[in-house]
């Protein structure tokens, strides 16, 4: 590992530790020139499927692109970091778990909006209502009639 004090490339390793969820392991490093210490993260590498867009265009799928419309979606609302971060990665590891090579943004779309109206119905329609472009007021409220109907019904 570089270190990021001195650029030299070995070190030895001081601590090592599990994260809660057992995904993560925490190394604490110290550069054998300098002497100073660093934090490695390190966890497995997993092949996350490309994403083909509206366009036919694919690009690398991007957590962070997950990660940030959910935040975007949830501004100003009671919505913990904690509980944004969860829903992606239960998103990413839904789509790692699909075993596909290629998913379709659409798919992505759909799923991230059903994470939203578990973790908040207003940031669930902010979102609906710049995913799915609606044209209309009517558009809007039909999507808030069946957001009810489903609330009522469960």
């Amino acid at each position: 590992m570089k270190c990021p004090f001195c650029g030299f490339i070995e070190d030895k390793v001081i601590d090592s530790r599990l994260s809660q969820d057992g995904n993560t392991t925490r190394r604490r490093r110290e550069c054998l020139q300098c002497a100073k210490r660093f934090t490695t993260y390190e966890r497995v590498e997993e092949t996350l499927p490309l994403v083909v867009k509206k366009d036919g265009a694919r690009e690398t799928f991007d957590r962070a692109k997950i990660l940030g419309g959910i935040m975007k979606a949830c501004e100003k609302r009671p919505v913990s970091i904690e509980e944004i971060e969860k829903a992606a990665d239960r998103l990413e590891q839904r789509f790692l778990d699909m075993g596909d090579r290629e998913i379709q943004s659409s798919v992505i779309g759909e799923a991230v909006m059903e994470e939203l109206k578990k973790l908040d119905e207003v940031a669930y329609v902010r979102f609906a209502s710049v995913y799915r472009e609606f044209r209309d007021i009517n558009e809007f409220m039909h999507e808030l009639k069946d957001l009810l109907d489903t609330k009522k019904k469960g």
